[in-house]
């Protein structure tokens, strides 16, 4: 680990006291507001974290972890939040949580009260758009981080994830092998792992079926139940007329069944539907949604026992550890047949 920041580094780069310095990384009023905002610019320009616990308990162990993720609404990150919750427990550590919507300043906050009240560790899923730089600063101020669902280019850290593209490839070649040949994929973006991931997946899978890949077919955007409904327009509109849909998550599959359904035709039987992590829901919707299982449970634990361990002193090798998703196949995908016009 880098050494922390000290005030007196900042004193000595600015030509003050060091006393000024802490009162005005404090906001007191004893120091000018001018002044107040060159030195907290100069903290953030040197990476410096202002810690609230007091200097006898710096070395110490809070047995707190942060976890941040984008929505824990959304069944796939609260499943991942249960098993590192459970392992957590284990160890005597609790958790503070945030979502950061895919908003990096809200993320940024969060990690940096989260080094202020000295938490031991990071969990997250970093939100579109997250700098390198806010990830190293964490590292440097000596709070280890490990990566959940996206990785980060440029970050050499321990990521758990699934194997998005070999899990997107698994559904699109079961529709294929029931005879479905014009296919659609339905939400996602290009602008997470995850989403570039899950896409190249579908891709491939057509591209070995000696399937031409027609972006038109794409319908990207949707990652929630509501987004899947309002997709079903778009998709039912497609002059190819797809008879099967590729879907992002299980969220915007089952969306997508009640959009398809409320035009008056009948999913799983006129339009085959794959959802994706194998959520609860997947199983009771109806049709009984096929989907892959992203395995969030070992997602969860394994990221969980990873930090863990790096505190312990041991260091988990960086890099991408990829966890194998499986196929669950249920009511929603039938063999191909031809959808009158």
């Amino acid at each position: 680990m880098a050494q922390k920041i000290k005030l007196s580094t900042i004193a000595d780069s600015l030509g003050l006291s060091t006393a000024t310095i802490s009162l005005a990384l404090r906001d007191s009023p004893l120091v000018a507001v001018d002044t107040r905002e060159k030195i907290k610019e100069q903290a953030r320009a040197l990476g410096y974290i202002y810690n609230r616990r007091a200097a006898s308990l710096r070395t110490s162990r809070s047995g707190i972890i942060g976890v941040v993720v984008h929505d824990v609404m959304n069944p796939f990150y609260g499943e991942i939040l249960k098993a590192i919750e459970s392992e957590l427990d284990r160890s005597s550590h609790t958790f503070i949580l945030s979502n950061h919507y895919d908003s990096v300043e809200k993320q940024r906050t969060f990690l940096e009260t989260l080094l202020q009240l000295g938490g031991d560790g990071v969990i997250m899923s970093p939100a579109i758009g997250t700098p390198v730089e806010d990830i190293r600063l964490v590292e440097q101020n000596g709070m280890p981080a490990v990566l959940v669902a996206r990785t980060l280019d440029g970050v050499e850290l321990p990521t758990y994830r699934g194997d998005d593209s070999y899990g997107i490839s698994l559904a699109t070649n079961h529709l294929i092998g029931l005879g479905h040949r014009v296919i659609a994929m339905i939400g996602g973006t290009d602008q997470t792992s995850t989403g570039r991931d899950r896409y190249q997946g579908y891709v491939n899978a057509l591209r070995k079926a000696n399937i031409e890949v027609d972006p038109n077919l794409r319908i990207p955007g949707p990652r929630t139940m509501q987004g899947g409904f309002e997709a079903a327009v778009n998709f039912l509109s497609l002059p190819q007329k797809p008879t099967a849909a590729v879907c992002w998550n299980d969220l915007v599959a089952i969306g997508l069944m009640n959009g398809i359904a409320r035009a008056g035709l009948i999913p799983g039987q006129d339009i085959s539907v794959t959802g994706y992590d194998d959520l609860e829901q997947a199983s009771i919707s109806t049709p009984s949604l096929t989907t892959v299982s992203n395995q969030q449970a070992d997602v969860g634990r394994l990221a969980a026992r990873a930090l863990l361990d790096r505190l312990a002193g041991s260091h988990e090798p960086d890099g991408i550890h990829l966890i194998k998703p499986e196929m669950r196949i249920r009511q929603s995908t039938t063999p191909y047949r031809p959808r009158s016009s």
